[in-house]
């Protein structure tokens, strides 16, 4: 019997239907891209409109009402999670970047979430080490230096509810995770923390091929 892959490989043209065909934009997110763009090739870093789509679909699915990100960029990623909370709820960012956070900023109050929203500018890790053990959130997204992601997947595990998510974005880092030759310590780091989170028995986790690999986990 034949071996039928279970994934279709996505042509340009496939995947801009597969993004036509979702709600993957409005005017301030495409407003918001546009002007990522103008920095250059640093705009890569902003994440894929499905993506932030799916991110607000996944924090209204739960319920979230408390969400943590680390690596805010320009803020779309911030901008589709804090649409998504009820107007009580609440989005910590943490990011090191004035400059490219002050586009953050503009964009959270065109899109009236900047209430929702607290920006700690600083490294990462230390912002989320002074929280204290008892503040819970429901939903989080890491997308910042890979060095750290272990860091920051710990330090936000032990503050996550049962069932509350974590998101890890550029899991797959551009097919660099399964290239020997590849041994950077970004990629290093980025392959030591998908072998523990499929081995973590704290959360039930799937990695998903969207964009540049973003894997879900679940607190049990």
């Amino acid at each position: 019997m034949a071996i039928i892959d279970k994934f279709i490989k996505l042509s340009p043209e496939l995947y801009d239907y597969a993004v036509q065909h979702g709600n993957n934009g409005d005017t301030i997110r495409q407003q918001l891209s546009e002007e990522t763009r103008k920095l250059g090739p640093i705009s890569g870093m902003e994440i894929a409109a499905e993506q932030g789509t799916l991110m607000g679909m996944l924090v209204r699915a739960i319920g979230a009402k408390s969400a943590v990100e680390v690596g805010t960029f320009t803020g779309y990623s911030s901008l589709c999670v804090a649409r998504a909370l009820p107007p009580d709820g609440h989005l910590l960012c943490c990011d090191v970047s004035e400059e490219w956070t002050s586009i953050a900023r503009r964009f959270w109050q065109k899109a009236g979430v900047a209430g929702k929203i607290t920006l700690k500018l600083g490294p990462g890790v230390d912002t989320l080490r002074s929280l204290p053990d008892s503040q819970q959130f429901d939903f989080a997204f890491i997308d910042a230096d890979k060095t750290n992601y272990r860091n920051y997947y710990e330090e936000i595990l032990k503050r996550t509810r049962p069932n509350g998510l974590i998101l890890i974005d550029n899991v797959l880092w551009s097919g660099g995770v399964i290239d020997k030759a590849n041994q950077t310590d970004d990629t290093k780091a980025i392959r030591a923390l998908n072998d523990f989170i499929a081995r973590d028995e704290r959360v039930e986790a799937v990695m998903l091929p969207i964009a540049d690999g973003l894997t879900i986990a679940r607190k049990k």
